[in-house]
């Protein structure tokens, strides 16, 4: 990478960590910190206090996942990102000063919303335009947000809860989450310029490449369908792990709040390593080896009697937790390529959401009714092993062709 672009990279790496760290780290594993605190004050059941995750991705997914892909290829991430930064921090504000259901789901859905404009979606395509044979490595460094933020978030919650209960310390998060990302968003630069303006002139008259063909490749579905099936797969335990550790298993906030550290710290370590991996591996072996330690980690929490069982669980669900999320894009990458990046992970990510919003709820009404997480585990077991499966079926071809829509002859350059 020349000297000029070097400096605009890291930025936007920085850029993508900041974002990461607060949107995802902070907000995201944040909230489900609070769900026993919501049970305890509202009385309600382990299924309303993940309904609003539920709903809210379900009602927000459909709609404007796929707007948001298209907004980001069309216009770039920067702005998007700067209003989801926004609508994330305010829906934690918010949600501190609920004194009705209806304002749990009202916030949960700018939640949901800040998710899905400030989140993982325009960060994997900003980096996708500025890093190529890097790009597992830059992924890597800037995912490690989501694994530091999560790891830091139990301890600064259960600190924050104690010096001003668990109302105050969800507003405090959500003033940090706006004062931490927002200046990065703000100041980043988007796409290089690479070849001065004439290059950059050609590139404005070449007509978009089209989705349609990506649409009837088994390769998307299959994408698509393996990465559903692990979403839930993790969702699902996330969200339940604070309630399933400080009610069903009697751990104080203290050691919840370290067990659950102890995940999102590994994660740091899982991310580097599947980024490594991916720049030098083939990317569907290392996915699939991701959905396997998710699946393997699961079944610890169906025989969780002693710490040492919950820490071997932590290890193992932190290594494979590490690359998910950052996995996805770079196989979409290498499969149809950066041009419909934006489009295409705006559909995969709203697949996704519908299962990390319906995987946490299901499990929670299996644990109501049957008084047991044992049914609600072995079905997110299943579900990363269907996963995996999909993955393994994956074409071994690097990409697949990458067809332009149709349109009338650029016209030339100045130079030809």
């Amino acid at each position: 990478m020349s000297d000029d672009r070097r400096g605009p990279a890291v930025q936007v790496t920085a850029t993508a960590f900041a974002a990461l760290f607060s949107v995802v780290g902070l907000a995201l594993y944040g909230l489900p910190l609070y769900y026993d605190f919501m049970v305890r004050e509202f009385g309600w059941s382990r299924t309303m206090v993940t309904s609003g995750n539920a709903l809210s991705k379900l009602l927000v997914g459909p709609i404007f996942g796929f707007a948001a892909g298209w907004i980001v290829d069309r216009f770039g991430p920067r702005r998007l990102m700067m209003a989801g930064i926004v609508m994330a921090g305010g829906a934690l504000i918010g949600l501190g000063a609920m004194s009705a259901l209806w304002m749990f789901y009202l916030f949960y859905f700018f939640n949901a919303l800040g998710y899905v404009c400030g989140g993982p979606l325009p960060n994997q395509v900003l980096l996708s335009q500025w890093f190529d044979k890097t790009r597992g490595k830059a992924m890597g460094i800037a995912y490690l947000g989501i694994g530091i933020g999560g790891a830091l978030v139990p301890l600064l919650a259960n600190r924050l809860t104690e010096q001003f209960g668990w109302r105050g310390s969800l507003q405090a998060l959500g003033v940090l989450i706006i004062l931490i990302a927002m200046p990065f968003a703000y100041f980043v630069r988007e796409a290089p310029v690479a070849g001065g303006s004439e290059n950059a002139a050609l590139r404005e008259s070449e007509p978009p490449a089209a989705l349609r063909p990506i649409l009837m490749s088994p390769a998307f579905y299959l994408l698509a369908l393996g990465s559903m099936c692990s979403i839930a797969a993790v969702g699902g335990s996330n969200q339940h792990l604070k309630l399933f550790l400080s009610l069903d298993r009697g751990f104080t906030q203290a050691d919840a709040a370290g067990i659950i550290s102890l995940v999102l710290a590994v994660s740091i370590a899982g991310r580097l390593l599947m980024g490594w991996l991916a720049d030098r591996a083939p990317r569907k072996h290392v996915m699939l080896l991701i959905y396997l330690l998710v699946a393997g980690s699961i079944p610890l929490l169906l025989v969780a009697e002693s710490r040492a069982t919950m820490y071997l669980f932590a290890v193992v669900f932190g290594l494979g937790l590490g690359g998910e999320y950052m996995i996805i894009p770079l196989m979409a990458g290498e499969l149809f390529g950066v041009k419909v990046l934006g489009r295409v992970m705006g559909i995969v990510l709203t697949a996704d959401g519908v299962a990390e919003a319906t995987a946490p709820m299901l499990v929670g009404y299996l644990r109501d009714r049957s008084g047991s997480y044992d049914i609600g585990f072995t079905l997110l077991v299943a579900a990363a092993l269907v996963g995996a499966i999909a993955i393994a079926l994956l074409p071994r071809q690097r990409r697949t062709a990458i067809v332009r829509e149709p349109s009338t002859v650029r016209p030339k350059l100045a130079s030809e």
